[in-house]
């Protein structure tokens, strides 16, 4: 499913008062790190990672390799943080407004 501008848009609008729920620190990207968002996005179907300034990897390939991963969306990327959406397979909480 590929967000349309208008979902990212209203994705950001969500996610701008969100904190991180995850958080990368020197190890990078690891299992464990994508199982603890994997879990979160289970959750919440939309939550923010952030980076920390001693996280060796790029956000670009961090945000890339979660989405593949986790079956998500990217919704965006700011600075360090990165926002990702899966819709709930059951009980879907966050209605994507429709069009272009």
């Amino acid at each position: 499913m590929d967000l349309t501008g208008k979902q990212r848009r209203h994705l950001r609008a969500l996610g701008h008062h969100l904190d991180a729920v995850v958080q990368l620190g020197k190890a990078g990207l690891t299992d464990g790190v994508v199982a603890a968002v994997d879990t979160a996005l289970e959750r919440h179907e939309l939550v923010k990672v952030r980076l920390g300034t001693e996280c060796p990897d790029d956000i670009g390939d961090v945000a890339e390799s979660l989405s593949e991963r986790l079956r998500a969306e990217l919704a965006q990327t700011l600075g360090r943080t990165i926002l990702l959406y899966r819709r709930h397979p059951k009980e879907p909480k966050i209605k994507l407004p429709t069009g272009s």
